[in-house]
């Protein structure tokens, strides 16, 4: 099992002959990813080609709009790399294409662009009454399930399957974690990003682990600045029973100091390391004070199973 993305998801890539989605296409397909096509409107009706993971050719059609390859390919799943002053007409374009997850790599947008794209997003509901589109990101390395399925830049090779979730603002902590761990092994791993303004928040991710049967602990990295891991820990506390470990990126940031992410800002005691790290130890999360310390906070867990 894993949350949001498997070895069944159908990926398109918005900017796939750019030398980014060129690059990242290469390592997805590499990774067992089924890459059905890319978009880029002034090279339709062309193709890229590359690789699959047995090492055979496959020649990926290049369509006009992200409409025309949801309908040519099926696919439920676009990866936008795109540049940052075009990443909202192709996030907005995905939506209306009605892609049920959209993983936006992109950094350097404009925050009003993402409230925007976001917003959109709220707006446009199914049956259900829920967004049609789940975004991922912006400025994110995207998601991972080991061994079935990569949508993002993270390096498929530094884990494998297991039994841990991993939602963490931080791409490069996002690797660290993975690899510290990798002996135990992931189900699934979502690196959310740390903008002011992003789609699937640290609770979406919690709410999806609690409830996937094949995740049976949580790791959750935030960074100072924010509310969001202390409204994440309230709702572990309400809502999650799987054991839950925690790290916070800015032990070490001086008082007042702005650090990592545009999201990272520090005001008063809110958003301090030491004070989402009490929010977090209240609701029962293990926190680490390094990287490292939580990933031994994590096979301690596993150890007494």
């Amino acid at each position: 099992m894993s949350i949001f993305l498997n070895k069944d998801s159908k990926v398109i890539v918005q900017g796939i002959t750019g030398g980014e989605g060129t690059k990242h296409t290469a390592r997805m397909l590499a990774a067992g990813t089924q890459v059905l096509g890319g978009v880029n409107a002034r090279k339709a009706g062309t193709t890229v080609s590359h690789k699959r993971q047995d090492g055979s050719d496959v020649d990926l059609p290049v369509f006009g709009t992200v409409e025309e390859a949801v309908r040519e390919t099926g696919a439920d799943v676009s990866i936008v790399f795109v540049p940052p002053a075009f990443t909202k007409a192709a996030v907005i374009e995905a939506i209306d294409a009605e892609v049920p997850l959209v993983v936006v790599i992109t950094e350097g947008i404009p925050v009003q662009d993402s409230a925007e794209f976001w917003a959109h997003a709220k707006s446009k509901v199914g049956s259900d009454g829920k967004p049609t589109t789940r975004i991922i990101g912006p400025n994110c390395p995207g998601i991972i399930t080991p061994g079935e399925s990569l949508v993002g830049i993270t390096p498929a090779n530094i884990t494998g399957t297991g039994k841990i979730g991993l939602v963490s603002k931080s791409g490069t902590l996002t690797y660290q974690m993975m690899f510290e761990l990798r002996d135990i092994g992931f189900s699934t791993a979502i690196g959310i990003g740390g903008d002011p303004v992003i789609g699937t928040t640290h609770i979406d991710a919690l709410e999806a682990f609690e409830a996937d049967p094949e995740t049976e602990a949580i790791v959750m990295i935030g960074e100072i600045g924010g509310d969001a891991e202390e409204r994440a820990a309230e709702f572990i506390k309400a809502n999650v029973t799987k054991p839950v470990v925690g790290y916070v990126a800015g032990f070490t940031a001086p008082e007042g100091k702005t650090m990592g992410h545009a999201g990272a800002i520090v005001s008063g005691s809110s958003g301090t390391a030491e004070a989402k790290k009490e929010a977090l130890e209240a609701a029962g999360v293990k926190v680490g004070k390094t990287p490292s310390e939580s990933a031994q906070l994590m096979r301690e867990i596993f150890a007494a199973k």
